[in-house]
Parts: structure tokens; sequence; C-alpha cells
């Protein structure tokens, strides 16, 4: 009789099947770009608790031959999300942002540098150019 600990094998999904308000997402993926869009604090600096540590998040495209989509990676997961490398991302969530999907990994998931994938991504299918509208269901 299997607990209920145990683990499941984990489900790897395609970009293109993503949607928005999803979870627990497990893909393997390459980096194409790597854009830092903010940086808070400066390392060195005394430290004063919690705050005074240095936040980093870099926005970076990744995706494989069904599509790419924004991931948003968070301090040290920049360091992982370098382009060119392929990475492994497990239990990734959709966030939305403006409308449109970004992947990300909070502290339940984890990010792998794995060996370079055979792939070509799809490019021309970047998913987080897809507009959602929020749209509020009447119940009846």
């Amino acid at each position: 009789m299997a607990t209920a600990a145990a683990k499941r094998k984990p489900v790897f999904v395609k970009v293109d099947q993503l949607k928005p308000g999803t979870t627990g997402h497990t893909l393997v993926a390459k980096v194409l770009s790597s854009k830092t869009v903010l940086q808070k604090g400066r390392p060195g600096a005394p430290a004063a608790g919690p705050a005074a540590r240095p936040t980093r998040i870099a926005e970076c495209l990744i995706g494989d031959e069904t599509g790419c989509i924004l991931f948003t990676a968070r301090n040290e997961q920049v360091d992982l999300l370098k382009p060119e490398s392929t990475v492994i991302i497990r239990n990734a969530k959709i966030d939305m942002f403006k409308g449109s999907m970004r992947l990300a990994v909070d502290k339940w998931g984890r990010i792998e540098v794995t060996e370079p994938a055979s792939f070509n991504v799809k490019e021309d299918n970047n998913l987080s150019l897809v507009e959602y509208e929020l749209v509020n269901v009447a119940e009846e």
C-alpha cells in the first residue's frame, strides 16, 4: 500500500499546454535570453535584517519545440537561467502580469540546469505575447 507522501512521477508538459491560473508544471526548456528588470539593494551593504538582502528579478525567455514564454527568475534563479542553457523547471506556476502569462517558480519549486536539449525552440509562438482579459462569469 502506497503512503500518501509517496512522490508522484512528474508529468512533463510542453510550453503550449500552459494556461492562465495553473500550477504544478514540470518542463524542460532552453533559455533564449535573460534581461534583468529589477535590482534592489547591493551586495556588500551592511546587513540590517532580511530586508537588506539584494533582490534581483530577471525576465528570461524560455521555450521548447512547441513555443516560448517569459519566466520570472528571482535572486539565485537568475544565475541558473543563463542564455543557451537548458533547464528542468519543477512545480512552476503561471502568474498573470498585465494580462499576459509569466512562468515562475516559488519556494515550492525547483530549477535544475541539465544537459543541452536537442530541440529547437519555436520562437514564433510566444505565449507571453497573448493578452488575456479577465472575464467575470455571471452565475445563473
